[in-house]
């Protein structure tokens, strides 16, 4: 027994006669008429009797056209939820990002893909990148915003943009937070520094960037949450490097620095397991937020 024979047994039922079947199918009522005979002998029952020019669907072949209508339902379903159609995707989408870049860049392009595919069932995760590497490769998220570098010969990198890294110091007496200023290495020998775990995408550029300009930091804190970081920075705790656009706006209690001559950037990046099978809402959705955070 196949889907077929079932459609073709569903259009007599529907139809009544072969000949309006056969035309409703595009098949000969020879087709049809050889369809319901090897289901028939297939389910070793008769289903339909003759009666003047139509035929009568027998007990029997009322009961199959139950169980029919229910496979191809199902089968219809199926379909559907493995189909090719970002649009008729209802299946949950797992979506990761880091918090720094949730909050200040996100926003607004989020809102967007809520409008764009409003039947979608979107579900955000806030983690740091190396969790949403981790999150990609065992398909428990569909797309995640990394930080660079990821190194994963089993993962589609789409670069997006770059976001200066700034060094932040509590404000001294009567100062007020506002340009950047520009120190030298020297200056940050001995100070304390609240950074981000040793385990963290973060702290490598940040351990690669002190090995550049000679300096050797003192940690006396570790966090990562970009916030926690700010508010011990202006309670006065020690130094540290955070994100620009985690520092815009006024009223931060700090001061931002840069290196001379020393600029300290991060990329920012979508990323999605490689599979044989892409799903369809993933490329899509990716495309939307490449368009709107590379344009913005």
């Amino acid at each position: 027994m196949d889907l077929r024979q079932l459609e073709v047994f569903l259009g007599v039922i529907d139809h009544r006669t072969v000949t309006r079947a056969s035309e409703k199918l595009y098949l000969s009522p020879g087709a049809v008429s050889l369809q319901l005979q090897n289901l028939a002998i297939e389910l070793k029952t008769q289903l339909f009797v003759r009666s003047g020019k139509n035929i009568v669907p027998t007990p029997a072949a009322i009961r199959l056209a139950t169980h029919a209508r229910e496979v191809l339902k199902k089968v219809k379903d199926l379909r559907q939820d493995f189909g090719n159609s970002a649009e008729l995707d209802r299946q949950p989408f797992h979506f990761a990002s880091g918090a720094t870049t949730l909050i200040y860049r996100l926003a607004g392009p989020l809102r967007n893909l809520r409008k764009r595919y409003p039947n979608a069932d979107v579900h955000i995760t806030v983690a740091p990148t190396e969790k949403i590497v981790a999150g990609l490769l065992d398909l428990h998220y569909d797309l995640g915003l990394v930080s660079l570098p990821v190194e994963n010969k089993d993962l589609n990198i789409l670069p997006l943009f770059e976001e200066e890294l700034v060094l932040i110091r509590p404000l001294h007496g009567a100062e007020r937070g506002g340009s950047v200023e520009t120190i030298t290495p020297s200056a940050l020998n001995g100070v304390p520094f609240l950074l981000f775990p040793p385990e963290s995408n973060m702290r490598t550029l940040f351990d690669r960037f002190f090995a550049e300009i000679g300096v050797q930091p003192r940690v006396t804190m570790e966090a990562d949450d970009t916030e926690v970081i700010k508010r011990m920075v202006e309670a006065g705790f020690g130094y540290s490097i955070l994100p620009q656009f985690a520092l815009s706006g006024r009223g931060g209690k700090y001061r931002k620095l840069r290196v001379a001559g020393k600029r300290l950037v991060r990329h920012q990046a979508l990323a999605m397991a490689k599979t044989e099978y892409p799903r369809p809402l993933a490329t899509e959705i990716a495309a939307f937020l490449n368009l709107a955070l590379t344009t913005a």
